[in-house]
């Protein structure tokens, strides 16, 4: 079984894990210290979140400032258009913003929010992907 594991610098290790926390989010105490720990989005999905410090010592590259430049998006799906608003809302309320009002391309329901270190959390809502039209 295939794994993806997103590594992902934050400035504040232990506000990222408050924040994400808050979004209902849990994290595996195995692979979690001062340094580092992984989120659990869905059984084979995880986020690791890495000191800028950690981080750097995977890649020789600098590391950008996800405020001022768009290193990746991530994409969440969620089950219906009202989990999409309250995930955003929660977002919102613990800190994080959003950077564009709610998109409704008929096929697809989307919003998004910028964490604390201004990572871009696409959230979205495809029926047809759920097999319902809610």
């Amino acid at each position: 079984m295939t794994s993806i594991f997103v590594n992902l610098p934050v400035a504040d290790l232990e506000r990222s894990v408050e924040f994400f926390t808050s979004l209902g989010f849990s994290f595996n105490a195995d692979f979690t210290d001062l340094t580092a720990t992984c989120m659990i989005v869905a059984e084979n999905i995880f986020v690791m979140l890495l000191t800028r410090e950690k981080f750097a010592t995977f890649t020789a590259n600098p590391i950008c400032d996800a405020r001022a430049s768009t290193e990746v998006l991530i994409a969440l799906s969620q089950a219906t258009r009202l989990d999409v608003d309250q995930l955003v809302t929660k977002a919102i309320a613990a800190g994080g913003t959003t950077y564009n009002q709610p998109q409704d391309h008929g096929f697809m329901y989307a919003h998004g929010f910028q964490d604390l270190d201004g990572h871009i959390w696409e959230v979205f809502h495809m029926p047809q992907e759920q097999g319902s039209a809610s």
